[in-house]
Formats: structure tokens, sequence, C-alpha cells
């Protein structure tokens, strides 16, 4: 697991060159405009595990696997190749040699993602993806900020920040709908509400608050806010390492 160690002064908001920030939350929240946004400003690697997962069920959809059939997904969770870009600028997804990033946003993905995601096989596969490039990433010498439902209660529970974001559901279906160029509120509201019990409620892996992270209402804040608040737990954080070191 993720210890910090020698923290950076390369930048005003540096965090310690090997950060771990694990970020989880509802949909909706603001999580990926968040962890972007931290990740430039901090100069880290960014990871979005939700789009593996829409990744693996985008690739289940063209495979013709019946995403409501658990054991035939199971089956087939080890073949897709999946390659997370983590430049938080510009991330990507690529599965099988292919740039997925705007099919997995799709609403047909959208509508199967739930069913996929709560598959033993392919969290368990999708983990140690994960654990796979935030250990890489950290070899390098490098922070990475990590996004996820249960990025603090399973991916990496020695993250050294954990951030949990939640926002009022209206306010939640009002961003969503927004990005999907105008869809309707109180249907979104429902999609998300009904996403999130499923989350909650699945047996693996639920979504969670997990221990010592600190909890985001981010409905009264801007974006930028919500970002200066992510990346000042960081700054405590490597004040943390420099004090453990001093």
């Amino acid at each position: 697991m993720s210890t910090p160690t020698t923290p950076t002064s390369a930048r005003p908001d540096s965090a310690p060159a090997t950060l771990v920030i694990a970020v989880d939350g509802t949909s909706g929240s603001g999580k990926s405009s968040t962890c972007r946004g931290v990740a430039d400003r901090l100069d880290l690697a960014y990871l979005d595990t939700g789009a593996q997962f829409r990744a693996v069920t985008w690739w289940m959809l063209r495979a013709g696997v019946d995403v409501h059939d658990a054991e035939a997904v199971a089956a087939r969770a080890d073949e897709p190749q999946l390659v997370s870009g983590t430049d938080p600028l510009a991330p990507t997804i690529v599965v099988d040699g292919e740039d997925v990033s705007g099919p997995i946003r799709s609403d047909e993905v959208n509508a199967a993602v739930s069913p996929v995601a709560v598959v033993p096989a392919v969290r368990a596969r999708l983990l140690e993806l994960q654990r796979g490039i935030i250990a890489a990433t950290l070899a390098e010498g490098r922070g990475i900020v990590v996004e996820g439902r249960d990025i603090g209660s399973v991916v990496w529970p020695d993250a050294p920040v954990k951030v949990y974001l939640t926002a009022d559901p209206a306010a939640r279906a009002a961003r969503r709908a927004a990005e999907e160029g105008g869809s309707d509120v109180a249907a979104t509201e429902q999609s998300l509400l009904a996403r999130d019990a499923i989350d909650s409620g699945r047996t693996t892996a639920p979504l969670v608050r997990a221990d010592g992270a600190v909890e985001i209402d981010t409905t009264p804040y801007t974006l930028e806010q919500v970002v200066t608040q992510v990346a000042a737990l960081a700054a405590d954080a490597r004040a943390g390492v420099v004090e453990a070191r001093s």
C-alpha cells in the first residue's frame, strides 16, 4: 500500500510526490471535474475507475453478452484489454486498441453499466488493474488522484487523503442533465437515485464513506471552491510528511 514519501516544492500547491488522493462519492456530485482539477493543480496523475467499468460494459454490449446475465458477464470479464490514460487534461480509456472515451458515455452504456459493475469477477479484475496503475505511478515518483466508489474503502485504503463527495439529489440531477445536453432533470434524478441504491446495496465493494474520509457536500460550492478544499487536504498531508521527517 502507499506511504507518503519525499514532498516536492516544484509548485506552490505541490503535494508529496507519491501522494494518493482517493475520491469516492455519488453520481453527479462532481467527482470527475473535481479530481481532474485537483490533479492538474497539484501536477498529479488521474485515474477514472468509473470509465473502466463503462469500458467493460461497452465491450460486453459489443460482444453480444447479456449484461443482465451475471454468469455470462463473469465468464468473459478477463477478455477485454484496457489501458487507462492518466493525463487529467486529456484522460483516455482504450479497449483492445480502440479509444472508447466517447462511446462509453452513450445512453446504451449508461443503462447497462450497473448490472455489469456489480459482478464480482468484473470488480476483481478491475481492482487488480486499478491497484497496478496506482502502484506503477507511485513507482515512477508521481502521485495520483483516483476517483470512484470504493477507492478509499477497497482499492487503496491506505491513501493519505480520502474524500467523499456528495450533493443534493436535485443539484446532482441538474448537473448531470446539463452534461448530457439538456436531459429531463426529474428523470435524471430518479436514475441517479436508482444508481445510488444499486451501488450502496451491492455485496461486493459497496459505495460507502471510507474510514477517515472527509465528506464534502458540493451543493453550495463552485467547482473551483471544491478543488481548493481538496487541494488543502493534500497540503495538510504534505505538512504531515514534513513534520514527520523534521
